[in-house]
């Protein structure tokens, strides 16, 4: 039985255990949902306060964003109102000047209908005059016609007809002359027709005018370089001098090195060695040999990329690498102070300008004419003339028959072979004489403009004369006072006729005599 109530016992035990547990537990869980229904209440509060807080915050931003905006709107109106009132008072001010103006030109027009009044009348009593006069002159007339009639013993109608007879004779003379004269020009078309041909190429053609030199200088950045550079004994300028082929002086000048030699290329090249090894500090033969070859090497493929650039402008696109260096290699040389890369490609141009107007070959006109003097870039380094070593370098390098011909014959030592190669030569000719292409053309063109205003000058009553259109025209000033509108006719034909006789020159010279009478006095 005892156990049996212990069992009662601990199961009794147990359910109160579970009764007390169970108690607290809903307790605590009524205790717990009070408080969360607290915090909830209080959250509640807090959003409600917070939401009107921003609600009143949002109302007075908004109130002052509608304040701003009635500001703005304020402003903008009272500037669009003074714009309008200075567009009014502008407006104002240009109708008062246009009612001023109205008012002056109203009083001008009742000035010149008053005036217009006067010169009626005046005009009205000079008809009056003038039938009368005429009346007195047809009277007069008649009694000279019936004095003559009877003097020379013919009538009007007879004299009239001698008269005509005369007159006859004389136009069949001048139409004679005329018509010798028409022929004369007739002739002379195709020179004028060449001349129009020439002067269009000139005047899209024109080049700039060098100097030929046979000295080049280099800076030296301290007198101690020197030193270094003429080296142990001279070695290092010998080595120079050797690879280079130009003169070197060093002790003339303070400061640089005058390198001297006819011809640029090398000049060029020494230049370059030189400045190259100033700038690397190692100057010895050894280094000085590598320099000078680097160089040259440099050198020539600028001189073929000037060639190519030259070619390329000129539409030439398929030469050959040894002739674009070549003729880069004019770059470096002179002729009379022309130089002559750019005078190769100035007769290209000329050449193709003229084959064009007159339907030749302009393709094989402009490659001949632009390497016509291909071969004064090896002419220094090889026997034989310019001209001779050109044609044989051209045909080595597979240039065309028509193209070496025609380049063969622009100094005249062969016949014409071709149309293409007078145009050559007439090319070269006009790039060569043109004024201020060459040192000694120019001083005779100066001469030739100095001798033409000294002959104007030379005459009697001549105030002024001016050379003009490079010497195709004089204008020549003469004294008023001293000279009449027929002297100044003769004039013109005398200053002309002397000048023919006494200069030499292309084409012909337009000789204007200005005659002007100016009356001066002064407002006091």
């Amino acid at each position: 039985m005892l156990p049996i109530y212990g069992l009662l016992l601990n199961l009794l035990v147990t359910l109160v255990t579970a009764a007390l547990v169970f108690a607290v537990w809903a307790a605590n869980r009524r205790r717990i949902a009070a408080e969360t229904i607290g915090r909830a209440e209080e959250q509640a509060l807090r959003t409600i306060k917070d939401a009107e807080r921003d609600a009143d915050t949002r109302k007075k931003e908004a109130l002052f964003e509608a304040k701003e905006k009635a500001h703005e709107l304020v402003m903008e109106a009272e500037r669009q109102a003074s714009q309008a009132k200075h567009a009014a008072a502008a407006l104002e001010q240009t109708l008062g000047r246009r009612e001023s103006a109205l008012a002056d030109r109203q009083s001008a027009t009742d000035r010149l209908e008053k005036e217009l009044s006067a010169r009626d009348r005046t005009a009205g009593e000079r008809e009056k005059s003038s039938a009368a006069a005429a009346a007195k002159f047809e009277k007069l007339v008649a009694q000279q016609q019936h004095e003559l009639e009877r003097v020379a013993g013919l009538t009007a109608e007879e004299a009239k007809e001698l008269l005509l007879k005369q007159i006859e004779g004389e136009a069949r003379h001048d139409a004679a002359n005329l018509l010798k004269r028409l022929d004369a020009e007739a002739r002379e078309t195709a020179v004028d027709r060449a001349k129009h041909y020439i002067t269009e190429a000139i005047q899209r053609c024109g080049a700039e005018h060098a100097i030929e030199t046979t000295v080049s200088v280099v800076d030296l950045p301290s007198d101690d370089l020197k030193g270094r550079i003429i080296g142990r004994e001279g070695r290092n300028i010998r080595a120079l001098e050797l690879a280079t082929g130009i003169d070197l002086i060093i002790d003339d000048t303070p400061g640089a090195i005058i390198l001297s030699g006819f011809d640029p290329y090398r000049r060029e090249i020494a230049k370059q060695a030189i400045e190259r090894l100033i700038a690397d500090g190692r100057i010895h033969p050894a280094r000085i040999e590598e320099i000078v070859q680097k160089v040259k090497e440099e050198t020539d493929e600028a001189m073929r990329k000037e060639g190519a650039a030259v070619a390329f402008e000129l539409g030439l696109h398929d030469l050959h690498p040894d002739i674009l260096r070549l003729m880069g290699r004019l770059k470096y040389r002179t002729s009379y102070g022309q130089n002559v890369l750019s005078h190769s490609a100035e007769v290209a141009r000329l050449a193709g300008i003229m084959a064009r107007e007159v339907g030749l070959d302009a393709h094989v006109a402009v490659r001949a004419a632009f390497v016509h003097d291909i071969g004064k870039a090896i002419d220094r380094e090889m026997e034989g003339t310019h001209l001779q070593i050109g044609i044989d370098f051209l045909r080595k390098h597979g240039e065309s028959e028509a193209v070496v011909m025609a380049m063969a014959a622009h100094h005249m030592d062969i016949d014409w072979p071709s149309l293409e190669a007078m145009i050559v030569q007439a090319a070269d000719a006009i790039s060569a004489a043109r004024p201020g292409a060459r040192r000694d053309i120019l001083e005779s063109y100066v001469k030739r403009l100095e001798k033409l205003e000294g002959i104007a000058d030379s005459f009697k009553g001549v105030s002024k004369s001016f050379a003009l259109q490079a010497g195709r025209e004089i204008r020549i000033m003469v004294e008023s006072e001293n000279v009449s509108d027929e002297e100044a006719v003769w004039l013109s034909k005398d200053i002309a006729r002397r000048i023919e006789s006494e200069l030499e020159y292309p084409g012909q010279i337009k000789v204007t005599v200005i005659r002007e009478t100016r009356a001066v006095d002064y407002a006091k």
